[in-house]
Parts: C-alpha cells; structure tokens; sequence
C-alpha cells in the first residue's frame, strides 16, 4: 500500500503561479512512477503530467510550456510548478503512485495509488 499526500494547493488570480507538492510513504520500492492528476466537479479525473523513475516527463497539451513537472527522491517525491495559470486550470490536484503492468508484451506504468487531492482555484 502507497500512502500519497499532497500539498501547496490555493487561490490565486489568472496569470499567477503555484508549487505542488506530493510525498509519498509505504510500499513504493516497486513504483515505476509519479503523476499529477486533475478533476473538475462532475467530470473525470485526467492525468497532467507524469515522471518516471529515470525523469522522463509527460504533459497533457493544455499546459504544456506552463506547467513542470519534479522529482527530489524517484519513487517519493514530486512537484509540479503551475505558472501562467488560467481559470481553466481551476480543479483538485491528486498525486497518484504507478506499478508496472504487462499488456501484450508491452510495460506500462498503471497508476492506482492516489492522494486526497488539493484544491487549485484561478479567478479571472
């Protein structure tokens, strides 16, 4: 079991900036990886960015050149710096743990552990 905990979420106006922060506890010496997710009420939970244990990143296109992804220790510590925030942005920021999986041949990382959530506000 991987017990995720999230942190530096807030309120601030478009244009502005916040740090995320994720630290992760338990069984992690098989993670395969970290990511940030994002969910608006109502709506399902999308991946924004994701790092590897060797420090390959991924974003999603709508905050790709505004969002970075981070990671002090692999497998236990991530951040994502959001800059150029917008109101679009506004959602619950979770963290979330991966395992490797095997799928016709193919490794990925499945991500199933995941945090509370921190809540990202942008006012116009």
């Amino acid at each position: 079991q991987v017990r995720l905990v999230e942190s530096g979420g807030g309120s601030v106006q478009a244009g502005g900036s916040l740090k995320l922060s994720c630290v992760a506890s338990g069984d992690i010496s098989s993670s395969c990886g970290m990511a940030w997710y994002r969910q608006d009420p109502g709506k399902e939970r999308k991946q924004v960015s994701s790092i590897s244990t060797t420090g390959t990143a991924t974003y999603t296109d709508a905050v790709k050149g505004r969002f970075t992804i981070s990671q002090d220790n692999p497998r236990r510590t991530i951040y994502l710096q959001m800059d150029s925030l917008k109101p679009e942005d506004t959602a619950v920021y979770s963290c979330a743990s991966g395992v490797p999986e095997l799928d016709r041949g193919v490794v990925y990382c499945e991500y199933i552990y995941y945090g509370q959530g921190t809540q990202v506000t942008v006012s116009s």
